[in-house]
């Protein structure tokens, strides 16, 4: 939330996230920040019975704060979102137009929407969106009264859902296996310890170690927050509590980081290992039963199946599966070839004991 309580202010926030100037009529401070670079787009999404003066940024946030009287009101409500970089730009700015529309407009808001390019000195995957949204609801002739339903913890939490749900289609349209999850890294956690049980329990050995990584990677804290002032003071090098805290958990998240990389590594390692046992018996198998000749270009067209091993848990898993029903099949087709030896050879032997 912006509040006054904190010595925020909508036309503030809106100038910042905006990259513009908007001066307010109510303290007549100006905020002046075209200056500030990495704003990809910005634009105005309003229900369809709004007056037209909401798609001027300076006349929405200026009659928004003319609507509030308080010294503490709450004026806006921020929503940041991280933008997947797998997508392109005009992919990602759909995705926020879609679950603005939807999740905010359709309910009566208005949203000003800035996207975000990642920083010059930070992760360079860091795209994200800036939406502020109004707290009142608007009419033809203005902003009326203030809709307080906005404000219930389960309306956030289905927001937070709607926005994984909303980015993972996003990414499976665009073929990319990646997926966001909007859920505590404690409860996806303790999922993956519980699927990696269940996974061991039915032997599945494959499956339990690639949700034991998962359980690996995610043993960590949140990243914590810091304020528009703490942030600036890490930027000019000063460490305060608040840096230091969010350093110190952004390092334990490298090192979990680190950890979980070195233990999929050694599980891709054992993968190999058994799908390679698993391709000699099968060899083994079906040597015994025809010529070795006769499979060569067999061997030769799996071979490349078993290095895509090393790709992935999830690979190593599927080729493991295939190479066993592969040793079935050898398996079946030479019991088959033994019966049908053994029943020949009877007819034979009956045939000579009654003089056929």
């Amino acid at each position: 939330m912006i509040s006054r309580s904190a010595g925020r202010s909508a036309t503030a926030a809106a100038a910042y996230r905006s990259a513009e100037l908007i001066v307010d009529q109510r303290t007549g401070l100006s905020f002046d920040y075209r200056a500030r670079g990495g704003v990809d787009h910005v634009e105005t999404l309003a229900p369809v019975d709004a007056p037209d003066w909401v798609q001027d940024r300076a006349a929405l946030w200026n009659a928004v704060e003319l609507a509030e009287t308080r010294k503490n009101s709450q004026v806006a409500r921020e929503i940041r979102v991280a933008l997947p970089h797998e997508l392109d730009a005009a992919q990602r700015l759909q995705l926020v137009r879609d679950f603005c529309q939807r999740e905010f407009v359709d309910r009566g808001m208005v949203a000003d929407i800035a996207l975000h390019a990642p920083g010059r000195e930070g992760d360079e995957r860091n795209h994200h969106a800036h939406i502020l949204l109004t707290t009142r609801e608007i009419g033809p002739e203005g902003f009326t009264t203030k809709n307080r339903d906005w404000n219930a913890k389960e309306l956030l939490e289905g927001w937070r859902e709607a926005w994984a749900r909303d980015t993972n289609h996003a990414l499976e349209r665009c073929g990319t296996h990646e997926r966001v999850d909007h859920r505590t890294l404690e409860a996806q956690r303790v999922e993956a310890q519980e699927r990696a049980l269940e996974a061991r329990e039915r032997g599945d050995e494959a499956e339990a170690l690639r949700e034991t990584v998962r359980a690996v990677s995610l043993d960590r804290q949140p990243l914590p927050q810091l304020s528009a002032g703490a942030w600036q003071l890490k930027e000019r090098g000063i460490e305060v509590a608040a840096v230091q805290v969010w350093r110190e958990v952004k390092e334990q998240a490298v090192e979990v980081a680190r950890v979980a990389q070195e233990l999929a590594e050694k599980a891709r390692a054992w993968l190999e290992r058994v799908t390679e046992r698993a391709a000699e018996q099968v060899r083994g198998v079906v040597e015994r039963v025809v010529p070795a000749d006769a499979w060569g270009e067999f061997f030769a067209a799996a071979a490349p199946g078993a290095s895509v091993a090393a790709e992935g848990l999830a690979r190593d898993l599927e080729v493991e599966r295939r190479l066993e029903a592969q040793r079935e099949a050898a398996e079946r087709e030479a019991r088959e070839r033994v019966q049908e030896q053994e029943r020949r050879a009877h007819e034979r032997d009956n045939g000579h004991d009654h003089g056929w």
